[in-house]
Formats: C-alpha cells, sequence, structure tokens
C-alpha cells in the first residue's frame, strides 16, 4: 500500500517478494493504491508538487510487474482523517482479507501518519495476519526513494534516475503545431503539448530520446527548454527530432524515454551556429544509439 509514485526499483524489490510469498502459499497479489495524490488533495495550494507518473503511467507500470490486483482508492479529506486502527480494521482485513502484508521500512499510513512498522507489528497478530519488512539495505545497499529520483531529474542526472527507476524515464504528450523553425535548420521537430501539471519534467538540455509511436519506437533527440537563440520567451518547450521520420503526427500521442543528456541548452551567437551544434549533437546521438537494437535508418 502507497503512492509506489515511479514504481521504481525499490518498489519493484517489494512487489517481486510479494509474488514470491503468493506463490508459495497459493495466494493473491494485492496492491492498494491513492489517487489523487494526498498531498494535491490535503495541501491544495501548494503547486510545487512533481511526479514522477501521471496515474495511467503508474497503472501501466504495475500491470508489467504481474501483479494480481491493483486497488485504486478515492483520496479525500474526509479519507485522511481514517487513523491506523480503523484501516488496518476495516480496508486492509475486513475487504481486503490480508493474509500477509509487506512493507517499505518507512511506510507511514492513516491519520497524521500515525501509523508505521512498529504499530502494524503490534496489530498484527490479533487481526491474523503477518508483517514483513523490506529494509532499505535490500535494494542493493542504496536508499531509493521517489525523491531522489526526482532530484536527479531536477540536476539532469538521467543516468542515476534510470538507474534508480529501473527504466528510462518518460514523458507523454500531444503533438501540436510549433512555430516550424527546426525545419529551416534541417531538424524538424515534434512539439509535446505540456503533459499533467505534476508531471516532473528533467532539466532544461538537449538529450538522447527513444521515441514511442503507435507502438513503434524510433532512436530521437529531444530539446527541452527556451530556445534562447531563437527566442527565450514563454514556458520550456519540449521539442523531439525523430531520426528520418517525415509523417504528419499531429494531434497523435507521443512518449519519448530519456537515454542520455547530450549538454545544457545554450544560446547560440546566430543560427548557423546552432544548426552546427545540432549536427554535433544528432552525431553523439546515432552515436550513442549504435549498439541497440533500435534501427536508425528506419
Amino acid at each position: 500500500m502507497g503512492t509506489f509514485d515511479g514504481v521504481h526499483v525499490g518498489h519493484q524489490k517489494l512487489l517481486s517478494r510479494i509474488r514470491e510469498l503468493a506463490r508459495k502459499e497459493n495466494g493473491e497479489t494485492v496492491l492498494l493504491t491513492f489517487s489523487p495524490h494526498p498531498r494535491i488533495v490535503l495541501f491544495p495550494d501548494d503547486n510545487d508538487l512533481k511526479l514522477l507518473t501521471t496515474l495511467n503511467e503508474r497503472i501501466e507500470r504495475l500491470e508489467k510487474t504481474g501483479l494480481d490486483h491493483l486497488i485504486i482508492h478515492p483520496f479525500s479529506v474526509e479519507f485522511s482523517r481514517t487513523t491506523a486502527l480503523e484501516y488496518v480494521k476495516d480496508i486492509l482485513v475486513n475487504q481486503l482479507g490480508v493474509h500477509k502484508l509487506v512493507i517499505g521500512y518507512d511506510h507511514h499510513f492513516g491519520r497524521n501518519r500515525e501509523g508505521n512498522l512498529k504499530r502494524l507489528k503490534e496489530m498484527a497478530p490479533g487481526y491474523g495476519f503477518e508483517v514483513e519488512e523490506i529494509s532499505a539495505q535490500e535494494i542493493d545497499d542504496v536508499n531509493v526513494s521517489s525523491t531522489k529520483i526526482r532530484n536527479a531529474l531536477e540536476a539532469g542526472d538521467i543516468a542515476k534516475a534510470n538507474e534508480f527507476l529501473g527504466y528510462a524515464y518518460p514523458v507523454s504528450g500531444e503533438v501540436v503545431k510549433g512555430d516550424q523553425i527546426g525545419r529551416s535548420l534541417e531538424f524538424p521537430t515534434a512539439n509535446l503539448k505540456p503533459p499533467e501539471a505534476t508531471k516532473m519534467i528533467p532539466m532544461n538540455g538537449v538529450y538522447a530520446t527513444v521515441a514511442l509511436l503507435d507502438g513503434k519506437r524510433y532512436p530521437s533527440m529531444t530539446n527541452i527548454g527556451h530556445r534562447p537563440t531563437i527566442s527565450a520567451k514563454g514556458k520550456p518547450r519540449i521539442e523531439v527530432h525523430i531520426f528520418n521520420f517525415k509523417e504528419d503526427i499531429y494531434g497523435k500521442s507521443l512518449t519519448i524515454y530519456f537515454e542520455k543528456r547530450l549538454r545544457d541548452e545554450e544560446k547560440f551567437e546566430n543560427i548557423a551556429e546552432l544548426k552546427n551544434q545540432l549536427e554535433i549533437d544528432a552525431e553523439e546521438t546515432k552515436h550513442f544509439f549504435s549498439g541497440s537494437s533500435i534501427d536508425l535508418d528506419t
């Protein structure tokens, strides 16, 4: 039970243990999560919340873990007042029929986060279930957390973020019309409509990415930022150049997976310098993907 933002390697470790126990005891795995995120409900004026996964992304990631049942409980102010005892008795025992509960070492639940591992172990015998802890040390001796992954993305450290996630960080959005300046530079781009406001966007810069469109993967490079050489006004844009791709994809959904950070966003003296740098970025991206299964000539 928990928010499971990112479904990172720590979460995956926990879910792997649950599946192992379920097989041994001929049981079923159940994950209880919440929507919207508790902070959105409890602190509606706080606009700083950034999440690694949208609800749909979280569902997709959890499906891939082989989970039997996913329960998304509506989170409300009223629900937040549920005590730890009520939470265990009414939800875990009476509604879910919990037999064995596997939780992370630092998990809290119930009103004012009063429930924790110690309280669960105290209550478990009286309600007929067992509690097992996944310690920080069990996750390759690295204390993985969603916060650490957000910090890595904010700093542009894609390698660390992806290592903690166990997969390449994705951002999805609808392809919308831009200024079409990329075409004049011979680097046409697909402009992504900004995703949900709470979705974490990596630090401004240029990245080697994989673009997923209509179920097919393409090598690409992505710029996030204000395009200071052309115009530094407005909100940051997400512009994706898909190699050797000329189809009209306006209105389609595009997902990009961040594989490697190439450089910071820069302001060049003129368009010619910008185009020259883009050619260097393209060569570096192609070299990065040269050993992969993605066809650069597609």
